[in-house]
């Protein structure tokens, strides 16, 4: 309703949380609209803030104010729907002349936020904060910039030891395998923490990093990189959070001398000769009284798989009618599904693993309960001395997978056939893309001719 205000008078309007005196000098007898808090929020023709409303706001739109809490505003954005949150109220601390020459409260605009990324009840919480603090005298704006100078003036003491565990804590759960979450920290224990772990992060300079990762940057090439990686994704994440002005590690590379190409430092797994391996299931692998190792070790050779698929592989995912292994995508290096077929020389050992053990739970549990140890086949190997194609090297379970593939080219398989039986991912995107199916029935002529081959001597 509007209010007749003479000429001079000076009138106080006051609110739970805000106040100001404002003149009204307009001829008498004129009416003038005003809002409580003396900000000009608009809060005298606000309604009710809905999703319906801020979703309906168009560029250019006067801002809409919100009824239930005073102050508060979303003015619109570029694009419909979109918008920015203030709260506009009259400073209890930083005063202004106004037409009369007397200092009165100054109007200020806290900015909240954008719409929809901070929701309507979000901005509602936000404001009620501020509420609260110009009760009690103080700026919203000026508390928030004391708040955030306190957090830099905290983090600004960080040491890189503690700005590491802070960025291995944040983002551990999003790496794939606890392994690898444990390597992280490991290596930056083992290399970094002795030496720059107490440094405060705003004081590491490149020559800094360069000091530590010397040391192994030739010897251990392939181990100093993913250090330096790690020491990079750290001083990244201080960086993004203003405690330092650029990450150091980038020009770490101009002070430490090449290192030796991809191509040149990687190391195979060792492998046996293809041809050797139906001597080798005959002598070691038939000679010996049947047990888990032998059992597993059989089946990952005969089913080219990796080993940590085959030893947490459950009952659930066989189907010894349909011949086929299905490993779920959460236990696949790739995280896709893969499907197995199943030769007729692996039916006939999971059929003896059942027999021996159940067919509930693990295929091949440990003696002693749970999943083989990624240590049994490696163990195994070496007791028999096995041969690999690198002199003075015994040739792993995984290297058997490179024997298989070696065996498939050389007997003419298509290498979209061997690659798809290893389970390898497509590294060329346009070429995955195109491809739709697994070609389970193709693949299992293969994989019968590849265990009629081990199984041949």
């Amino acid at each position: 309703m509007d209010q007749k205000v003479p000429r001079t008078a000076k009138t106080l309007y006051i609110t739970t949380y805000i106040y100001e005196a404002i003149d009204y000098n307009g001829p008498l007898g004129i009416t003038k609209a005003h809002c409580l808090c003396g900000a000009g929020c608009g809060a005298d023709m606000a309604t009710k803030l809905t999703e319906l409303k801020a979703k309906a706001l168009l560029p250019g739109d006067k801002a809409i104010t919100d009824a239930l809490t005073v102050g508060l505003r979303l003015e619109a954005g570029s694009e419909r729907g979109r918008g920015k949150w203030t709260f506009r109220f009259v400073s209890p601390v930083h005063r202004v002349k106004n037409s009369r020459g007397e200092f009165v409260g100054q109007r200020r605009d806290q900015g909240l936020g954008s719409y929809p990324d901070v929701s309507i009840a979000d901005a509602r919480a936000k404001a009620q904060v501020s509420r609260r603090l110009l009760a009690d005298g103080k700026d919203p704006i000026d508390e928030a910039r004391r708040a955030k100078a306190d957090l830099l003036s905290v983090d600004a003491m960080l040491t890189f030891k503690q700005a590491a565990l802070r960025v291995y804590a944040d983002q551990k759960e999003s790496w794939r395998n606890s392994k690898h979450q444990q390597q992280w920290i490991n290596t930056l224990e083992t290399y970094i923490f002795p030496t720059l772990g107490d440094v405060k992060v705003s004081s590491l300079k490149p020559a800094d990093f360069a000091k530590a990762l010397r040391p192994i940057w030739l010897e251990k090439a392939e181990t100093a990189s993913r250090v330096k990686q790690r020491c990079h994704t750290v001083m990244k994440w201080c960086w993004a959070h203003e405690l330092v002005t650029g990450n150091p590690v980038d020009v770490v590379d101009q002070i430490l001398p090449s290192q030796p190409t991809k191509r040149e430092r990687v190391t195979h797994q060792p492998a046996m000769e293809w041809r050797e391996v139906p001597k080798f299931f005959k002598e070691v692998l038939d000679a010996g009284p049947s047990n888990p190792t032998r059992a597993l070790l059989k089946f990952v050779i005969l089913t080219a798989s990796r080993s940590g698929e085959a030893r947490f592989m459950h009952w659930s995912e066989v189907d010894l009618v349909a011949k086929v292994w299905t490993i779920p995508a959460s236990r696949m290096k790739a995280k896709a599904l893969h499907r197995v077929p199943l030769s007729d020389q692996v039916v006939a050992l999971l059929e003896r693993q059942a027999t021996s053990f159940g067919n509930d739970g693990l295929v091949f549990p440990a003696p002693r309960g749970g999943a083989l140890s990624d240590m049994a086949m490696s163990v195994f190997l070496r007791g028999k001395n096995t041969v690999s194609s690198e002199p003075g090297r015994t040739a792993t379970a995984h290297g058997f997978r490179s024997s298989f593939r070696d065996w498939a080219s050389e007997n003419g398989y298509a290498r979209d056939l061997a690659e798809r039986a290893l389970a390898h991912t497509i590294a060329n995107q346009a070429e995955a893309a195109y491809h739709r199916t697994d070609l389970l029935e193709q693949r299992r002529s293969m994989m019968a001719a590849w265990a009629s081959f081990c199984t041949s001597e």
